[in-house]
């Protein structure tokens, strides 16, 4: 039986979509307390809120991954899964504008919001739009030295893009981007 306090998709079926962003460095945000820790330290924070939408995630995590190459950084790489760890996109939404789209893209420097890229305007994007918009932001915003990953372990990475796409969720719909 499905409730409103589990996921929303199968674990399974997302793991891959996970696994793009922790590839490239970034730490889960899944409980409320982790988001609240990490949008309030001294620095810099970036917190993707990864989505199963094929088209706008799609661009999301092959994007941010690039951008993580560059030389500037933020000090903390997190994420959180829209429809997964629901109590913790909660907490991150109290810390955004409304209505809080997913997937969004946040910088926070010293505890405030200084960078934000919702829905809409990712879907105006393709990944290398992306990259290129995120790596400026970092350049002028950030102060750890990039990248989050060696260049010999990035170029062996795959992301997906499936525009379209969809995910079965636990109650019983599809979940249609």
């Amino acid at each position: 039986m499905y409730t409103q306090d589990m996921p929303t998709y199968d674990p399974i079926a997302v793991q891959p979509m996970r696994d793009e962003l922790t590839a490239v460095g970034f730490k889960e945000l899944l409980k409320p307390d982790d988001v609240e820790s990490v949008v309030k330290i001294k620095g810099t924070t970036l917190v993707v809120l990864n989505s199963v939408c094929g088209c706008s995630g799609g661009a999301v995590r092959p994007g941010i991954a690039v951008a993580l190459q560059n030389s500037t950084i933020p000090t903390e790489v997190t994420t959180v899964f829209a429809g997964m760890e629901k109590a913790a996109v909660a907490e991150l939404r109290k810390h955004l504008p409304e209505p809080a789209s997913s997937p969004n893209i946040c910088l926070f420097k010293d505890g405030e919001l200084v960078h934000y890229l919702d829905r809409p305007a990712i879907q105006e994007m393709d990944a290398d739009m992306l990259a290129d918009q995120m790596t400026q932001v970092f350049t002028a915003a950030c102060e750890a030295p990039g990248p989050s990953i060696s260049s010999d372990d990035f170029v062996k990475l795959g992301f997906k893009k499936v525009c379209g796409s969809t995910v079965s969720r636990n109650d019983g719909e599809i979940g249609k981007c």
